[in-house]
């Protein structure tokens, strides 16, 4: 049995491997000890096969649309945004609109950031590549492989998980065909996991980034309290090219207030006895 942390390494290769790299990239990596290792623990059935993770691999490997020295640059439209960004920071400290350019990059580049954005951001705030690098694989919303036009994230911390978020990401793995970080074969959907959304009232949820449109229509909305049912009738429009109805799915709640309204707090409150609480 390997020990944890090279049970992790495992796991992550070997869902690589089967998901998002080629065949020469599956072959480098099996020659490296770390990955024959990993190879050996999966036959003996010690590695699950399937990649369990709900952000990208925190390494780079070149493929023939995401490796260094591609061509990649800001469209014009969006040039005027990168110099509104910038003028948010004084001159010698660039390097602060990294995050909001990686961003802009993404919404451009259909949901992810390939390695040549990053180095074109990295000359744009004057920086080395890697300090670009290092903010993009920290941060989990920036998409380092092809995602969907609609990438659909489910929360999956433990408020979620006890309303039934696991039920609700298995609906959308049987519905659209694919595992988790796999994309549709008609690059309509992705689906990912996302820890803590903030909506815990409202449990379970998934957000829904929308980069059909472009950095010019990119949207990014929430849909509460699902059920596996509405989960899928809200792929259905979607693929339909409809708007489904942001925010709680729950017909009797309104926003976060409880099914059926509010049963206190109907009424202006009292003040208190006394405004001096000294005299009381």
């Amino acid at each position: 049995m390997l020990p944890p942390p090279a049970r992790l390494a495992a796991r992550r290769l070997l869902g690589l491997a089967s998901s998002s790299a080629s065949e020469a990239a599956a072959r480098r990596l099996a020659s490296s000890p770390i990955a024959a290792s990993s190879y050996a623990a999966a036959a003996r059935g010690s590695v699950p096969s399937s990649r369990p993770f709900s952000t990208a691999l925190n390494y780079h490997i070149d493929s023939p649309e995401n490796k260094p020295g591609m061509k990649w640059e800001f469209s014009e439209a969006n040039m005027k945004k990168v110099k509104e960004i910038l003028s948010h920071y004084p001159s010698n400290y660039k390097q602060s609109g990294i995050i909001p350019l990686l961003d802009l990059a993404q919404q451009q580049h259909g949901g992810w950031v390939p390695v040549a954005a990053m180095d074109a951001i990295a000359k744009i705030v004057e920086v080395a590549p890697i300090r670009v690098y290092e903010v993009a694989t920290f941060y989990t919303m920036f998409n380092r492989t092809k995602v969907g036009k609609y990438h659909l994230l489910v929360c999956g911390t433990t408020p979620c998980m006890i309303r039934g978020s696991r039920e609700i990401e298995d609906t959308l793995l049987e519905h659209l065909g694919v595992k988790r970080n796999e994309v549709t074969s008609d690059g309509l959907f992705s689906v990912g996991e996302m820890e803590c959304m903030g909506c815990c009232v409202n449990a379970p949820m998934i957000a829904v980034a929308d980069y059909s449109k472009g950095s010019e229509g990119y949207t990014y909305n929430y849909y509460e309290d699902l059920t596996p049912k509405r989960v899928v009738e809200i792929v259905e429009m979607l693929r339909r090219g409809e708007t489904p109805p942001r925010g709680t799915q729950h017909p009797e709640r309104k926003n976060c207030g409880p099914a059926g309204g509010n049963t206190t707090l109907h009424g202006e409150p009292k003040p208190p006895p006394c405004r001096d609480l000294d005299a009381c």
